[in-house]
């Protein structure tokens, strides 16, 4: 048997069980991608992040306990914690190569801001039925990047949605990201995942590739506030960049360990 380390972190956060938890695992090279599925059903976290060093770029890989995404934010997050504070990487930037391309996160006093490339949504208009029986109150609007994203009128109606996942679980899509107007910060959100374990995620960053341009537009605004208002909740820094999203959060080390694998 041959053991490997393992961390889990609550990002987006700067308590103990707030924020969005994520399993971090270092790793000298790859893994076989079906063992790395195996871990993140195991870990049977949102998500599971897998990295790999190499000389000053680090590869990153994110899994949830059914699949490997393309982009995730709260593991990404999560990762830059455990190199900056646990693996103690000497620089204050971190690039990170994935399948979306170049992620960047530099370390900020206790904030990791993490630059992600931008996902503006387009609006739909001719909105599937499922979506719309998905919840017990009609969005205003339905736009669509990766995931959709329903527009809400104010905070309030975001924390009183329910959602219907017989409905939802027939929408071919990774996420539903329901938003509106804060109350005391510029937006909110809540994000829901059809067809998975996790239901509802506590804090997703990835969401906020898509939410930062849609509210950066609609406010007039470059630099802008957020809260994801899950039973959990996080914060969230954000600012447009021209082509890209700056999102800004903290983290906390909740465990670390080992894991064992057949050699």
């Amino acid at each position: 048997m041959k053991s490997y380390p393992i961390y889990q972190v609550d990002a987006f956060t700067d308590h103990l069980f707030g924020g969005n938890p994520a399993a971090v695992c270092p790793l000298k090279s790859w893994l076989p991608t079906e063992v790395m599925q195996q871990l993140a059903m195991e870990n049977n976290l949102s998500e599971t992040a897998f990295f790999v060093q190499h000389n000053d770029e680090f590869e990153i890989r994110w899994f949830t306990p059914e699949v490997e995404i393309d982009l995730a934010g709260h593991p990404t997050l999560a990762t830059a914690f455990v190199i900056f504070n646990i693996l103690k990487l000497a620089k204050h930037r971190i690039q990170f190569k994935s399948k979306s391309g170049l992620l960047i996160v530099e370390k900020k006093d206790d904030w990791l801001v993490m630059n992600f490339p931008a996902r503006m949504p387009e609006q739909v208009h001719n909105i599937p039925h499922h979506l719309l029986k998905g919840f017990n109150i009609a969005p205003q609007s339905v736009w669509k990047s990766r995931d959709y994203l329903l527009v809400y009128p104010n905070e309030s109606t975001i924390q009183q949605l329910i959602p219907n996942f017989v409905e939802l679980n027939q929408l071919n899509t990774l996420g539903i990201i329901v938003t509106a107007q804060g109350n005391e910060t510029d937006f909110v959100s809540r994000f829901f995942v059809p067809n998975s374990v996790i239901g509802e995620d506590p804090v997703t960053g990835s969401a906020h590739a898509t939410l930062i341009p849609y509210w950066s537009k609609v406010l007039n605004k470059q630099q802008l506030t957020a809260r994801q208002i899950s039973k959990r909740g996080g914060t969230l820094l954000c600012e447009m960049h021209h082509e890209r999203v700056n999102i800004s959060g903290k983290a906390t080390l909740y465990m670390k360990g080992e894991y064992y694998l057949a050699e």
